[in-house]
């Protein structure tokens, strides 16, 4: 156990950084092993951003929410979640700015994310509903708790059996195969490796990233004292930007290399994770609901997750290949709304 109590604010902002690194290194390395999975075993990316990344890179919010609802730190669990949904929509559009050669959106020839962007939507909205009203406790957790985590799960269930559909056919048979002929180096360096051996640099990924979430979930709290920008706050700006660093580190290398599809798949499919979590952080916190009492901070919080995946949503709908200041519209639109939307929440972090 970690014991910080005693460290500065300099010295804890340095071992959060530390912890940070870890799970950027961790995160990138994963994204190329999984990479060499799909083509090896002929995955489809948007599946396996679904299945594979989505699971893998949410275990940094799985260790610092879990870890700060036992120590009975509910607004700093639910928002780092909350935060870390809405820090990786705007990734998307960072992504889109900095790599892509076309609008991100533009040529993704897989319609499995446009389901998994609905399924945010409405699960993101039911999460609002149940801040705004309150919830009730219901065997060990709060009635909305149990609802969101049955439809957190049935999104995924449908979203699995959506890859062996494609209710809509590309406009340009060549967006297929973009991006499909170039796995980078590093990818082509593990072609001599087992896939015993694969796979099991990808549990060490994961213990990596699982430890550093760790930490991160530790300092952070105390940083949230020492600062005193309060737990909302920190959860949702400072601890969501750093346990987002798997996707982050997934995003980037995955629309360098033109893998359009797994980059967005990978952070549609784990919002979804994010919000399953809560149920999760409401068995393992004390006291009431806790989407009772974290208020109106977190409101705005979900709201401003729901209104940039609803951007992005568009974008893949429309599948426009206009561009402004080097990204797509609907790019330029997400970190806009983001932008403002941090502003607001800095204003509120007190309430």
């Amino acid at each position: 156990m970690l014991n910080i109590d005693g460290s500065s604010l300099a010295v804890n902002l340095l071992i959060f950084a530390a912890a940070a690194c870890a799970v950027w290194i961790a995160g990138t390395k994963i994204t190329v092993y999984a990479d060499e999975l799909a083509e090896r075993f002929n995955f489809s990316h948007a599946l396996l951003g679904l299945l594979l990344l989505a699971g893998l890179t949410s275990l940094p919010e799985i260790a610092t929410s879990f870890t700060a609802a036992h120590a009975n730190h509910a607004p700093l669990a639910v928002n780092n979640m909350l935060g870390g949904i809405a820090m990786q929509v705007a990734v998307l559009a960072v992504a889109d700015f900095f790599f892509g050669e076309r609008a991100l959106t533009s040529v993704v020839p897989n319609p499995i994310v446009m389901l998994q962007g609905a399924f945010n939507i409405c699960l993101l909205t039911f999460v609002a509903m149940a801040i705004i009203v309150g919830d009730v406790p219901f065997l060990g957790a709060g009635v909305w708790s149990w609802g969101i985590f049955a439809a957190s799960a049935y999104s995924f269930i449908k979203i699995s059996k959506a890859e062996q559909r494609l209710p809509w056919v590309i406009n340009n048979p060549d967006d297929m195969e973009f991006g499909s002929s170039e796995r980078g180096k590093n990818a082509r360096s593990l072609e001599g490796d087992s896939s015993v051996w694969l796979i099991s640099k990808i549990v060490i990924s994961a213990l990596v990233i699982l430890f550093a979430g760790y930490t991160l979930a530790t300092v952070g709290d105390a940083i949230a004292r020492q600062s005193r920008l309060g737990e909302s706050f920190v959860g949702f700006a400072l601890m969501s930007a750093a346990t987002s660093l798997p996707e982050a580190s997934m995003v980037f290398a995955s629309v360098r290399r033109g893998l359009y599809t797994m980059a967005i798949s990978g952070i549609l499919g784990t919002n979804p994770f994010n919000v399953a979590l809560i149920f999760g952080v409401d068995m393992i916190a004390p006291g009431e609901p806790v989407l009772s009492n974290i208020g109106d901070f977190s409101a705005i919080g979900t709201l401003l997750g729901l209104a940039v995946t609803g951007f992005f949503l568009m974008g893949l709908i429309e599948r426009a290949d206009r561009t402004i200041w080097r990204m797509g519209v609907d790019s330029a639109a997400v970190l806009i709304v983001y932008t403002g939307g941090m502003i607001l929440l800095y204003s509120m972090r007190g309430s």
